[in-house]
């Protein structure tokens, strides 16, 4: 392999834990503050939300909330899609269904069960209610396994966008086709355009962004891929409007907050890619953080989405230390973010050439 292409490799690499890691840090510093007015925030926080605080009994600083869940059996669900692609079956939107009806499963048990389909679900600390939407609970709880939405499901909440960063990390995929996807899982769960289109967007951006676009440029090509597709309009106007307010100078909550609360899809983008606008650099990464949570709305979600969108944009090493060290689930976390990178880099030596069963498909079988 030619140095270029090993450096190429390892950047992806490093966005890819970025993306991962980066979107756990801002749900845990959002997640213990959800619930609080911006003029509470304040008063327990003058210079904003910039460090872990304890949610009360049974929310320990650093936890994480139900987006960092989802949003891990996303990526388990590409990585067993994608190995499905590889023995020449074709990638299903299916398979990521399933990936979230084993989310249900920790969300309706205490503890994992004898057998376990994969590895993920075996995990006893994804197993704690972390104020979980209704609508992904409703919705998954209510359908069969032969992937069909529910009918009466108009629902454009922001469980639809906050899990669907991982579909940005696909590798050579067409721009189109990541948009199609991503929107596609979100119609798992939410019925309205905006919500499916939504989640499509963020995980659009998060592909331009691991191909090396900034920010600007990164959101400038969603739009114009956005605007191509019927019902765009919310979505595309929350997009603008933040992008028109961060042109107005520094960040402030009161801007923030003119763009909505955060608990429907295309508020909850539009604060994130506003908080990322207004503190675009690696060094300012918790800055932004801190403005995309520090808010009356939904702060675990906005803030998940804005540490999606930086750590894929600067990796790593970017993301502060002293957040990222104390996050909950990290190894876990980076476990998946490896095994993304290693399924979409170097599947051929994990599958295809050594016989129909491995110990990787063992861990992720591609249904």
């Amino acid at each position: 392999m030619a140095a270029t292409d090993r450096r190429a490799l390892e950047r992806y690499h490093s966005r890819v834990r970025g993306c991962l890691l980066g979107g756990a840090i801002g749900d845990a510093l959002g997640g213990a503050i959800e619930f609080r007015s911006l003029a509470q925030i304040r008063s327990a926080h003058p210079d904003g939300v910039r460090d872990f605080v304890a949610g009360g009994e049974g929310w320990p600083a650093g936890t994480i909330t139900d987006d960092t869940q989802l949003t891990l059996f996303t990526v388990e669900g590409i990585i067993r899609a994608c190995v499905r692609e590889d023995r020449g079956i074709g990638f299903t939107v299916g398979v990521i269904h399933h990936a979230y009806e084993r989310w249900l499963q920790t969300q309706t048990r205490r503890a994992p069960s004898g057998t376990h389909d994969g590895w993920l679900v075996g995990e006893q600390w994804l197993y704690a209610r972390r104020a979980p939407g209704q609508t992904c609970l409703s919705a998954l709880t209510e359908m069969t396994r032969s992937y069909r939405p529910v009918a009466d499901n108009t629902s454009k909440g922001c469980g639809a966008v906050m899990r669907s960063a991982p579909f940005g990390l696909l590798r050579d995929w067409p721009a189109q086709h990541i948009l199609d996807v991503a929107a596609e899982a979100a119609a798992v769960t939410h019925g309205h355009p905006t919500g499916q289109l939504a989640a499509g967007a963020l995980a659009l951006m998060i592909r331009h962004l691991v191909d090396d676009a900034d920010l600007e440029g990164a959101l400038e090509e969603t739009l114009a891929e956005l605007s191509r597709r019927e019902g765009h309009q919310e979505c595309t106007s929350a997009l603008r409007r933040a992008r028109e307010l961060a042109a107005c100078g520094p960040g402030t909550a009161e801007h923030l907050e003119s763009l909505g609360g955060g608990w429907v899809a295309e508020e909850a983008l539009a604060i994130a890619v506003y908080a990322a606008l207004a503190f675009p650099g690696p060094d300012d990464l918790l800055d932004a953080l801190s403005l995309a949570v520090t808010h009356s709305g939904d702060s675990d979600s906005t803030g998940s989405i804005c540490g999606n969108l930086l750590g894929a944009l600067h990796g790593e090493t970017a993301l502060p230390a002293e957040l990222l060290f104390r996050v909950e689930g990290r190894t876990v976390i980076t476990r998946l973010a490896d095994d993304l990178a290693l399924e979409l880099t170097r599947g051929y030596r994990l599958h295809g050439d050594y016989g129909p069963v491995t110990a990787w498909t063992e861990h992720y079988p591609g249904w």
